[in-house]
């Protein structure tokens, strides 16, 4: 058997600067990478494992990343591991631990008193119920609307906690004196997953339409950590995944007609498809909208409402 030559630890000086540095989130919230494993470089000797020593005569490491995520060829990006230590409340932690596909310890209330501390909102921060999608918001309060919320959120947690700690206090058992602390308490869990895993998080996560608060935690581990951690993959995941348009083949022939100046073919097909009634009237569709998105980043026209 051959010699093989000894192995050396990737490392990334870039994140091996923050290790341990708490990046606030929110208000008392905050994210800190503790350790990984691999980089871009882990990346790129995973897969020239399976695609062979020739393949780097003809890609250079950002060019062949950014093809395998181009292509979905996604487990050399499961050669990289991540863990992390995060401060979040525990109602944006429920839509974090929906992601199966990481190894987590959270602190527990069970052995340790709760963190004395809530996720506070702004009298400017009120957010409205969005009428046309029952999970989202658009737009917020009144501010004067919001002030008196403010207060009583305030008063609600100053009562929750007080009434906790007299629980505490009685002798009552941690497990079961906790019950009535509000969601807006903070909590602390270790988060450890691969690449592939934590960018499809962040590709949810990161996106318009999901909620404000894990959206801010997203964000944060996107342009502080992961963008130190393995720049070429982080580049082109926001090129392919972030700032990227996928077309359905509808989609496809309805931007065919519409470049080619066919625009009543195009409203033609949008009525076929059932996205507007037989006579051209405009409902509410989430495909067709999730479309019209498209076509204004696109900066076409969309002629089943400029023919209104």
């Amino acid at each position: 058997m051959a010699s093989q030559p000894p192995l050396k630890r990737l490392s990334v000086e870039a994140l091996d600067q923050v290790l341990g540095v708490p990046f606030p989130v929110l208000d008392d919230g905050f994210i800190r990478a503790i350790d990984y494993m691999g980089s871009d470089g882990a990346v790129v000797q995973a897969a020239r494992v399976s695609y062979g020593e020739g393949t780097k005569q003809v890609l250079e490491d950002r060019g062949l990343i950014r093809y395998l995520l181009r292509h979905r060829h996604t487990t050399p990006f499961e050669m990289c591991e991540i863990k992390l230590h995060v401060r979040v409340p525990m109602d944006c932690w429920r839509q974090w631990i929906r992601h199966r596909t990481a190894n987590v310890n959270e602190y527990s209330t069970r052995y340790s008193i709760a963190i004395s501390a809530q996720q506070q909102t702004s009298a400017a921060g009120w957010r409205v119920q969005a009428a046309n999608n029952k999970q989202g918001s658009e737009g917020f309060l009144p501010k004067e609307t919001g002030e008196l919320l403010s207060q009583k959120e305030r008063q609600l947690h100053r009562l929750s906690r007080q009434i906790y700690e007299e629980r505490l206090a009685a002798g009552v058992a941690r497990e079961q004196a906790r019950k009535d602390l509000p969601l807006s308490t903070y909590t602390e869990a270790y988060w450890k997953v691969d690449l592939h895993n934590l960018l499809h998080f962040l590709a949810l996560r990161m996106e318009l339409h999901a909620q404000a608060e894990i959206r801010s935690y997203a964000t944060v581990i996107g342009e502080e950590i992961l963008a130190r951690w393995c720049p070429a993959v982080w580049e082109a995941f926001l090129d392919y995944r972030v700032h990227g348009l996928t077309f359905s083949r509808l989609e496809s022939e309805i931007i065919q007609h519409i470049a080619a100046g066919k625009l009543d073919e195009a409203v033609r097909l949008v009525v076929q498809s059932g996205w507007l009634s037989s006579n051209g009237a405009i409902k509410r569709h989430r495909e067709r909208s999730e479309m019209e998105e498209k076509l204004e980043k696109l900066q076409l026209p969309i002629p089943w409402r400029t023919n209104k």
